[in-house]
């Protein structure tokens, strides 16, 4: 990704192709309710870690194989398969991945919610659900991010953030719901907005990172085309009635 912009609608840019990202990922679709929450806790981990580290770091390949072995668990022959190609250039692109993986500095650990955050995503929704910006700044790190994919263009700085949703485009949120679900290891939304012919309409998954008792990073998952496929993969209604 290229450096921060500014809080300008004129600078966002094409929406690139899928094949550029990397879409949210549902916790339920790769965790076990079964399992003990140490056991969960290190498996969130692990999703959140090869997410972000595929999105931001990684070549299509390496970050097709580290999401198929390590997130999904899939055998090296099955992603070979997959790939049309053989179990030790799977290998390479894992141990590849891995590489880069040891080389990035690391960031602040996933944790089970406690009840301060729980009550942080509470504020948070109340907040952007009345679009109220002097709330949401406070909920925010002084050096939070956003980013939009597909736009290649993301925020930081809290105040650049709620700047950007005030613009024309990012003001057609005013008015959404919010429902709670979880992706890549995180606390997360499917945010609807409102629909011209009643209720409300998807429009994204929001994945939050919570620091120190704020959001410190927040991806909004645009879903432009295919809403018949993202927000089912996470038990979320197509539509929210009035």
């Amino acid at each position: 990704m290229g450096p921060a912009s500014p809080p300008d609608e004129s600078l966002l840019g094409p929406a690139h192709p899928e094949a550029l990202w990397v879409t949210p990922i549902a916790d339920q679709a790769v965790l076990s309710d079964l399992g003990d929450p140490a056991e969960i806790a290190e498996q969130r981990e692990s999703i959140r870690l090869a997410f972000v580290s595929a999105l931001q770091h990684l070549p299509a390949r390496q970050r097709a194989s580290l999401v198929l072995c390590e997130v999904l668990r899939w055998p090296a022959a099955d992603a070979a398969e997959l790939f049309g190609t053989s179990v030790a250039a799977v290998n390479s692109a894992l141990q590849r991945a891995r590489a880069t993986l040891a080389s990035l500095p690391s960031g602040p650990p996933a944790h089970p919610l406690d009840a301060d955050d729980a009550e942080l995503l509470k504020r948070y929704v109340d907040a952007f659900e009345r679009y109220d910006m002097d709330a949401l700044v406070g909920l925010l790190h002084d050096d939070a991010i956003q980013s939009m994919p597909p736009f290649a263009l993301w925020l930081q700085g809290a105040r650049h953030i709620v700047t950007w949703m005030v613009q024309p485009g990012p003001s057609a949120c005013r008015g959404s719901r919010l429902v709670a679900t979880t992706a890549n290891g995180c606390p997360a939304f499917g945010q609807y907005k409102p629909d011209p012919d009643g209720g409300w309409a998807p429009w994204a998954i929001q994945v939050l990172e919570i620091s120190g008792g704020k959001v410190a990073e927040m991806a909004f998952f645009l879903d432009l085309m295919d809403h018949d496929r993202l927000f089912p993969a996470f038990g979320l209604p197509l539509h929210l009635d009035a």
